[in-house]
């Protein structure tokens, strides 16, 4: 697996790749930087993103999960930019429940670019996010994208 760090808004972020394909994004600085066409694709794209350049992604993405997990990432994905939906609408398009959404979305291997920090709790209060710094980091992802 070939992995390449940035510098974020949110704190440095290391893109993983394997076989051509983004499986993940970590918080940290990754010890072992590499390059591939994809990931350099992957760090303009996140560096236009949070330039307030980029309202979407178009990248090759294999996040590895269970086939529930996969379908909620899949949601996750229509979100639009700047717009939120609850857990619970997500569990009705599944057909499944709010807290078992919410451990998929506690789960995405792609933060950011598979856009967790847009699904809030029904009340619309942020709920959590499994990102570094947490709800904080939520809040500043919702702001970039003009919610907050």
């Amino acid at each position: 697996m070939t992995q390449t760090s940035i510098h974020s808004p949110i704190g440095d972020l290391t893109i993983f790749e394997e076989d051509g394909f983004i499986v993940a994004l970590d918080w940290g600085w990754g010890a072992d930087q590499g390059s591939s066409p994809v990931l350099e694709t992957a760090k303009n794209q996140l560096h236009d993103y949070f330039d307030g350049a980029r309202k979407s992604f178009d990248l090759p993405l294999k996040p590895h999960g269970t086939k529930f997990q996969q379908r909620v990432w899949a949601e996750l994905e229509k979100i639009p930019y700047g717009e939120i939906i609850n857990y619970g609408q997500i569990a009705s398009a599944l057909n499944s429940g709010g807290q078992a959404v919410g451990g998929a979305c506690g789960k995405n291997p792609i933060p950011v670019i598979i856009p967790c920090h847009r699904v809030l709790a029904k009340d619309g209060s942020l709920g959590g996010y499994s990102g570094e710094g947490g709800v904080d980091t939520k809040s500043q992802l919702l702001a970039l994208e003009g919610y907050l």
